[in-house]
């Protein structure tokens, strides 16, 4: 990786970009995959991905706590395993134990991430995060992309989880 060969170098440019607030985020580069049905994902720099890791280790703690128990995406100690274990338990509760017959929906917010409301999301996010330095960055980095304007996330992107949690808090 070239931001590798000079990564101390690299990062103290990055630290001071940040700190003069002249940071500018990059391109994406999108993808394709397939998992099972076909994704566009939007890959960033390794220099914004180091940003967003930071601002997600910053700012998660905020808003982890204000999330509802049974939110299992993209979250620490949750996920897909978490939320089948908590769903198998709900369903062995409201079945009596399989005496009853019960149902599930699985459903799907069609195109939620190319939905996402930049102006609601910042919203969301002034009404924790204080900071104007903290914000105005956070405003960037949502800036950085859309698929109509002012409106979408970047799949694939480590705010971009963060953020979508807390849009649908």
């Amino acid at each position: 990786m070239i931001y590798e060969r000079n990564l101390e170098e690299n990062l103290f440019n990055l630290q001071a970009e940040l700190k003069n607030q002249n940071y500018c985020h990059g391109k994406y580069q999108p993808f394709i995959v397939y998992d099972p049905k076909k994704r566009q994902i939007h890959k960033t720099t390794v220099k914004d991905r180091i940003v967003h890791q930071a601002v997600v280790n910053i700012i998660e703690p905020i808003f982890e706590k204000r999330f509802i128990f049974n939110s299992f995406s993209c979250r620490i100690g949750k996920g897909i395993h978490g939320a089948s274990y908590r769903l198998r338990d709900f369903l062995s509760k409201a079945s009596q134990n399989n005496t009853k017959t019960i149902y599930a929906l699985k459903c799907d917010v069609s195109k939620f991430f190319d939905s996402i409301d930049h102006n609601i999301l910042l919203d969301f996010i002034c009404c924790q995060i204080k900071d104007e330095k903290t914000i105005k960055l956070l405003r960037h980095i949502i800036g950085s992309f859309s698929k109509a304007p002012n409106k979408g996330l970047p799949l694939g992107n480590l705010t971009s989880q963060l953020f979508a949690n807390i849009y649908l808090k």
